[in-house]
């Protein structure tokens, strides 16, 4: 499990506005991490939404755009983690990292 992998992720349950349903996450914790916790932390992608970053950052997933969703950045249990559907692009974990580094104020 390395920065950057992209999984299929069970988000179910979820409250409020918080993105709900299967969906591919990219990991976003240091590999070191990913590898010693029991949970990760991911960054869901969706394919509905417009870009805007820093909340909304255009990346290429499964062959197709969609828009890494920054502000709903989470640590998850592993077992959510369904199936492993790729990997993004080092451009594209750029752009990530820049979105978070404006969300987070960092």
């Amino acid at each position: 499990m390395k920065r950057g992998d992209i999984y299929w992720v069970n988000l179910d349950p979820s409250t409020g506005s918080e993105i709900r349903k299967r969906r591919p996450c990219v990991l976003i914790g240091a590999t070191p991490v990913n590898e010693a916790r029991r949970t990760v932390v991911v960054i869901p992608l969706s394919s509905v939404g417009k870009p805007r970053p820093p909340l909304a950052v255009p990346v290429t997933c499964l062959g197709r755009k969609a828009v890494a969703v920054c502000d709903q950045i989470r640590a998850v249990d592993k077992t959510r983690l369904m199936e492993k559907a790729g990997e993004i692009s080092r451009e594209d974990l750029a752009e990530i990292e820049k979105g978070l580094r404006q969300v987070l104020v960092l």
